[in-house]
């Protein structure tokens, strides 16, 4: 509701005043992603809040920032992955802004720098099946 979506903005506003600091960049994608875990409408409104507030340049720049933190990167791809899931209308407008935002060569080097690291695999292995699903539908229809 009106709660989430004025939390979604105060989030976002944070992760762009404190670009340096990981654990704020932490703390905000994990805020976010517990927002866009909801269910329902309430979620699929969620989801297009977090869009609309800009996080996803933010995600994407936090991932570049801090390439060195697992639980960065972790809590990054966990809210790409949401954002880029739901059964609403615009999943499909969500999943290719976060490929056009570069996010697909983000999370692969997210499992590159930390293979050892399972929450950082898991994350990264559902932000790229969500982001990517479908794709081959929508290279079908344009073809």
């Amino acid at each position: 509701g009106a709660m989430a979506v004025g939390a979604i903005t105060r989030i976002v506003k944070a992760m762009q005043v404190h670009p340096g600091n990981s654990a704020v960049q932490e703390a905000a994608c994990g805020a976010l992603w517990n927002i866009t875990l909801g269910v329902g409408a309430s979620r699929n409104a969620c989801m297009q809040a977090t869009m609309s507030a800009g996080a996803l340049p933010r995600i994407i720049t936090a991932m570049r920032a801090h390439s060195d933190s697992a639980e960065l990167q972790e809590k990054a791809c966990d809210v790409l992955g949401s954002i880029a899931a739901g059964a609403d209308a615009l999943r499909d407008r969500r999943r290719q802004a976060a490929a056009a935002a570069g996010a697909l060569p983000l999370v692969i080097a997210a499992m590159r720098a930390h293979p050892g690291k399972a929450a950082v695999q898991e994350a990264a292995c559902a932000a790229l099946g969500n982001i990517t699903a479908g794709a081959d539908a929508q290279r079908e229809a344009r073809a």
